[in-house]
């Protein structure tokens, strides 16, 4: 008996076929993040036994130590996106200013935000880490240079949204706001197969994820709400890996809630608005 395979390619052209004004751009800018996907996910699994284990010795913009595992994976991302004719410009947490694409090289419609490697503190120690990404239709005019505004826009403006998770296996979770779908990369035949259909988060969370080393710097409220999860009538457990993408990976899965709450440490808290809590 046949078994009919879904991959990501073939997905995303059957979606796109529900859009008779689509040109192929979208569908070509999910295949590049694809492709990068595989290139970081064969990195992270040989991380072990190459020397890209450690720091870098260098910092990216919000100050924090960059690993190697960094810079190769943000590498990878910008060589993936930058020469697919999809984009105009993109913007990266490992970079300061947002990056273009040079006259060199066919422009698109979209932009990209992405964080290349969350949760690279995990790294040594073979903790389940992974990229995220979010997509916007620029909008300055398409026979303009890109414009800071084009990626600075709210994340009601997105038209896709996703992550993916390096661990035991690697998949690939996206939506552009018609359903969830998950897709694990098959090692043997080097594709994202569908495993997860129409993702739904369950009406009741299990578990609850934070830092709770964070707990004296809290305000009252935030105690207040983490107290509550800890109590039986609360039917929660808690739950914290360290890495953004891992942490709700599950809890997508299982139902829950994450929260990296601001204190008096971080007033603001520590997730990104662009490359973390929008997408």
């Amino acid at each position: 008996m046949s078994v009919f395979i879904m991959t990501l390619n073939r997905h995303i052209t059957e979606q796109e076929r529900l859009y008779p004004q689509a040109t192929g751009a979208f569908t070509s800018l999910l295949g590049d993040i694809a492709l990068a996907a595989k290139v970081i996910s064969h990195h992270v699994n040989r991380a072990g036994l190459v020397d890209i284990f450690g720091p870098a010795g260098s910092e990216n913009v919000f100050g924090e130590t960059q690993q190697k595992l960094d810079i190769l994976s943000n590498e990878a991302m910008i060589r993936a996106l930058r020469f697919g004719g999809s984009l105009c410009a993109m913007g990266s947490e490992e970079n300061e200013d947002y990056i273009t694409v040079g006259d060199e090289f066919p422009k698109g419609k979209y932009v990209c935000l992405f964080d290349p490697l969350d949760g690279s503190s995990n790294i040594d120690v073979n903790v389940s880490i992974g990229t995220i990404f979010s997509i916007f239709r620029r909008t300055s005019p398409d026979n303009e240079p890109a414009k800071l505004d084009d990626l600075l826009q709210p994340g009601y403006s997105q038209v896709c949204a996703g992550y993916v998770v390096y661990g035991s296996s690697t998949i690939l979770v996206y939506t552009t706001g018609t359903g969830v779908y998950g897709f694990t990369l098959d090692p043997v035949y080097g594709s994202f197969i569908l495993s997860h259909q129409r993702i739904k988060i369950p009406r009741k969370g299990a578990y609850y994820s934070v830092n709770e080393g964070n707990y004296n710097y809290w305000d009252d409220n935030t105690r207040n709400y983490v107290d509550w999860c800890k109590r039986e009538e609360s039917g929660m457990k808690s739950r914290y890996i360290g890495s953004l993408v891992a942490d709700f990976h599950r809890n997508l899965l299982k139902g829950g809630v994450f929260l990296y709450p601001g204190d008096r440490k971080n007033s603001s808290g520590k997730l990104r608005l662009l490359y973390e809590a929008n997408p």
